[in-house]
């Protein structure tokens, strides 16, 4: 099955774009947030993660002290490197053996760090989602009512826009919000394109 990456920059709007592809396309989506989140809770993450972190990093069976976690990692890039070499193959084998179960022509895996944490070679494609500065400045703005400079310094924390539209085999650009049916037929032309390779 072909496993498609959906990535995009923070108000890009890229979970939108991946509900359209759920709701109106019936596409699997694989919330890769959501499942990395979970996998600090699996037995064998977990038991990885206090070898190399301690016992510290839990609050509980059911919560991580996510603070303490990001102190640790946060002027160590060998310890987040370590964090990412435990958790990402996990999720990975998550990620096929949910691939498994589907009955779909083709799987999303909505990420927004596909370059940065180079993941590219996981896909067979990378749909890059794409829109102004201006336009993602408001619509996280106006979501978590903060401030532009709390939202710039999260943007930078992520590649640029033009450089992961370089790198992305198709982008879709999700500029206006009351414009759902112009969205959705950038949308359907790439079902039409992955339906096809996937009949090959």
């Amino acid at each position: 099955m072909k496993k498609v990456a959906i990535t995009g920059n923070i108000g890009s709007g890229k979970s939108w774009v991946c509900e359209l592809f759920k709701q109106r396309l019936g596409i699997p989506v694989y919330n890769s947030d959501y499942a990395a989140k979970q996998m600090y809770f699996h037995p064998d993450v977990r038991e990885k993660l206090i070898k190399r972190f301690g016992n510290l990093i839990y609050l509980s069976d059911t919560e991580i002290d996510r603070k303490y976690l990001a102190n640790l990692i946060f002027h160590d890039e060998t310890a987040q490197r370590d964090l990412e070499g435990i958790l990402y193959p996990a999720l990975f084998v998550d990620f096929d053996q949910w691939t498994a179960k589907q009955e779909a022509p083709y799987v999303l895996f909505e990420s927004a760090l596909v370059f940065e944490k180079r993941l590219e070679k996981q896909f067979d494609a990378i749909v890059m989602v794409s829109a102004s500065e201006a336009t993602r400045l408001r619509r996280v703005m106006e979501r978590e009512h903060c401030d532009e400079a709390t939202v710039r310094a999260r943007m930078a924390k992520q590649w640029p826009e033009e450089g992961k539209r370089l790198l992305s085999d198709y982008v879709i650009w999700h500029e206006n919000d009351d414009e759902d049916e112009a969205l959705l037929k950038q949308i359907k032309r790439l079902h039409e394109v992955f339906v096809s390779e996937n009949n090959r």
